[in-house]
C-alpha cells in the first residue's frame, strides 16, 4: 500500500476499523480482568509491592529475597497489560474522534475508556498499596465490570446510527431489562465477597472478609437464580413480540452463559476453588457482562450507520 495511502486511512478512518476498533477495546477490558484473576489466584498481588514503582528506585522487578521471580513476572505483567489497554482505547478515541460524519456519542463512549483506563490503574495502585485489602479487590473488579459494560455499548454504537431509539421492546419488557442490569451487578459484587472471603487473596498473608463462605455462596447463587428467573419471563414476552435477529441471538446467549456460569461455579465451590475453575469464572462473567450490555442495546433501534460524506474528486484521486 502506497504511503500516502496509508496516511489517508489513519486520517479519515472508516466506519469498519472504528467497530474493529471498540471490538479490540471491549476484549482488552475484559483481558485485563482475567489477567488481574490469575494474578490472584498465584498469589502475585503483591510481586510489585510497591506502586506507581514496581520496587522503590525501580519500575521494573529486580531480585529479591522474599518476592518470588514468578510473581513479579505475573503481577508486573498485569501492570504492563494494563498499558496496552491504554493504548487500544486511545486509538478508538482518536478514531472516533477522525470517523466522518461526526457522531457525538460514539464519541463520548469512546473517550471514557482511557479515562476509565487511568482510574483503574489508580485503583490497582491504591489495592497495592494497602496490601490488597479485600474491599479495595473488590472495587477494583466492580470498576473493571463498569469498564466492560461501556465498552460493549461502545462496540454497538460503531455499529449503527445516531438517532433517536426506537423502542423494539414494550415498556415493561424494558423494566425487566433495567432490572436484569441490576441484578447483574449485584451478582458481581456478591460474587467479589466470596472471593474476599475465600482463599484467593492475592497473597497469603493478605487478611480476609469475615464472613462465612456458604452464607456468601448463597447470596450469590440466590442473585444467579434472579438473572435466571428474569431472563425467562423476558423469554416467554419475547415471543410476543417480533424481535430481530440480533436480539434473539444476545437473548439465548445470555441463556447459555448464566447457565454454563452457574454450573461452572457450582463445580469450583464442590472441589474447593481450583485456580483454574476460577479464572475461567471470571472468564464467564466478562462475557455474561457483556452480553446483558448487548441485549439492552438491541432492545432499540438507532438506524443505519450515517454514511461518510463525498470526498471531493482531487481528494479520491489523491488517496
Amino acid at each position: 500500500m502506497p504511503t500516502h495511502s496509508f496516511l489517508a486511512r489513519i486520517a479519515h478512518p472508516s466506519h469498519r476499523v472504528v467497530r474493529a476498533l471498540a471490538l479490540a477495546v471491549l476484549i482488552t477490558q475484559a483481558l485485563i480482568s482475567v489477567t488481574g484473576s490469575v494474578v490472584r489466584v498465584t498469589g502475585s498481588g503483591l510481586g510489585c509491592p510497591t506502586w506507581p514503582q514496581c520496587f522503590p528506585g525501580s519500575m521494573v522487578p529486580v531480585h529479591h529475597p522474599e518476592v518470588a521471580t514468578l510473581h513479579q513476572v505475573i503481577e508486573f505483567g498485569n501492570r504492563t497489560l494494563t498499558g496496552l489497554v491504554g493504548f487500544v482505547a486511545l486509538a478508538c478515541l482518536l478514531a472516533a474522534w477522525r470517523v466522518r460524519p461526526r457522531r457525538p456519542r460514539l464519541i463520548r463512549l469512546a473517550l471514557i475508556m482511557p479515562l476509565g483506563v487511568v482510574a483503574q490503574a489508580v485503583i490497582g495502585g491504591i489495592t497495592v498499596l494497602v496490601d490488597l485489602s479485600w474491599w479495595s479487590v473488590s472495587i477494583h473488579f466492580m470498576a473493571s465490570a463498569v469498564l466492560i459494560w461501556l465498552a460493549a455499548h461502545l462496540f454497538k454504537a460503531a455499529g449503527e446510527g445516531d438517532r433517536e431509539p426506537v423502542q423494539l421492546l414494550p415498556a415493561r419488557m424494558r423494566r425487566l431489562l433495567v432490572g436484569l442490569t441490576a441484578i447483574t451487578f449485584g451478582m458481581l459484587l456478591a460474587g467479589t465477597m466470596v472471593t474476599a472471603a475465600g482463599p484467593h487473596a492475592g497473597d497469603a498473608a493478605t487478611p480476609r472478609l469475615v464472613v462465612p463462605v456458604p452464607t456468601l455462596v448463597e447470596v450469590h447463587g440466590l442473585l444467579v437464580m434472579a438473572y435466571v428467573l428474569v431472563l425467562a419471563v423476558f423469554g416467554v414476552w419475547l415471543r410476543g413480540t417480533r424481535p430481530t435477529k440480533a436480539l434473539l441471538r444476545c437473548y439465548f446467549a445470555a441463556c447459555a452463559l448464566v447457565l454454563a456460569q452457574g454450573a461452572l461455579g457450582s463445580a469450583q465451590y464442590a472441589l474447593g476453588v481450583p485456580e483454574l475453575l476460577v479464572v475461567l469464572h471470571v472468564l464467564g462473567a466478562t462475557l455474561v457482562i457483556t452480553i446483558t450490555a448487548l441485549l439492552w442495546g438491541e432492545s432499540r433501534y438507532r438506524g443505519p450507520i450515517p454514511a461518510a460524506p463525498e470526498q471531493p474528486a482531487g481528494e479520491r484521486v489523491a488517496a
